[in-house]
């Protein structure tokens, strides 16, 4: 069963669950959400009562948000653990230590960060918030002065988004520093099926502006990404499966593969692909294949067959994030056609209300790997030269 849940569902999810029929626990939420009519729909005892009959109940979450239902109502199933074990990033570099035992990281209380010992601490390192959702409060940090700025823009950025999300999304009551994981960062969509076996459904590549960027901007799947690395990911899923000890468990992993081909995690999503409905629909519309079927069917995606034919393209989310500097609540509108009119063949557009959310849609579009540049525009920009102020 699904569990679907603000802040978005896309149409295709909406289709998917449908014409699957695939069941939809009916919580106040999802009943708000406009599902489509003859969509099934279980009661919350119902789902509960399934569940609980199950030893590895076969669940999707649209949303992290929906994770507090279930460490509400599915106490009494492994589930609520195994989510925590990935979603808190200290517990999970924790539990893939046996793999890495040289690797450095450190919790640290939000208190605590203002008296750290920075000269303690090897450079260059990542901060983040041990529970944390897209790039929120995450800073790479080469020297002191990277320090002293991510301290005081740390607390800014807490303040403004520290009412969007649950803490079992976004909790930035306690970071983590980390090395810095250097090389190719990639995201993945996999599931473990019944028997604890990873099957990867999508790879994206993520692509940065600069060395410093740590920002979500731009994710690009192709051919030639997925060849070169459907093996070796999938070999090392099996060892995060192997550690975890899940099944029926879908994730959105990423990680980063260094130059001498060491593949090192950054996080695992539990329980859900891309958030906001991003990386499994671009699969769809680039594909042809429905990930969130294949999960619920606990199917396998014969890629030989599936990347024929698609030589030479790129296929991207980008993530209009609100980069302008501006807030939303200044920002009179949003030029959509004129950012459209920079991409040689997009596929879809999805606005986002920008002024409850800190970004102002996704595209998702298909370009020749011989106009880069296109891709190379959006990640360089701001995004202001689409937007107009109210004064």
């Amino acid at each position: 069963m699904f569990l679907v849940d603000k802040p978005y569902i896309s149409d295709i999810l909406k289709n998917t669950i449908k014409s699957c029929t695939i069941p939809v626990v009916g919580t106040e939420i999802a009943h708000q959400l406009e599902l489509y009519k003859g969509t099934k729909i279980l009661s919350e005892e119902q789902a509960i009562a399934s569940a609980q009959k199950q030893e590895n109940p076969q669940l999707y979450l649209t949303s992290e948000n929906s994770i507090n239902w279930i460490a509400q109502h599915l106490a009494l199933t492994p589930l609520p653990d195994k989510i925590n074990l990935f979603k808190d990033k200290l517990r999970f570099r924790q539990l893939i230590s046996p793999l890495y035992p040289d690797f450095y990281f450190k919790g640290v209380d939000i208190n605590e960060l203002k008296q750290l010992d920075f000269d303690t601490i090897p450079t260059p390192f990542i901060l983040k918030p041990c529970v944390g959702f897209f790039s929120m409060g995450v800073y790479k940090v080469t020297n002191r002065n990277d320090w002293n700025r991510c301290i005081e823009l740390i607390f800014d950025e807490i303040e403004q988004v520290k009412n969007l999300y649950p803490l079992e999304v976004l909790d930035t009551r306690s970071f983590i520093i980390e090395e810095c994981i250097e090389g190719d960062e990639y995201a993945v969509d996999a599931y473990f099926d019944s028997a604890g076996e990873p099957t990867i459904l999508g790879i994206f590549k993520h692509t940065f502006a600069s060395q410093q960027d740590v920002s979500d901007r731009v994710y690009t799947t192709s051919k030639e990404i997925i060849e070169n690395n459907l093996e070796d990911f999938t070999q090392f899923i099996t060892k995060i499966g192997q550690l975890a000890d899940v099944k029926n468990f879908p994730i959105h992993l990423e990680l980063r593969r260094r130059s001498d081909g060491i593949i090192l995690p950054i996080e695992v999503n539990p329980m859900r692909f891309g958030g906001w409905c991003t990386t499994a629909d671009t699969t769809f519309l680039s594909y042809g294949f429905n990930p969130y079927d294949y999960y619920f069917s606990q199917k396998k995606p014969d890629w030989s067959e599936i990347l024929t034919g698609k030589e030479g393209k790129l296929y991207s989310i980008i993530v209009l994030d609100n980069s302008t500097g501006v807030g939303g609540e200044e920002i009179a509108s949003f030029d959509y056609e004129q950012l459209l009119q920079k991409f040689e063949n997009p596929m879809e557009l999805r606005k986002i209300d920008y002024r409850s959310y800190p970004v102002f849609g996704f595209l998702i579009t298909e370009t020749r790997v011989d106009n880069f540049t296109e891709l190379k525009y959006i990640l360089d920009s701001n995004l202001s030269e689409f937007i107009t102020t109210v004064n």
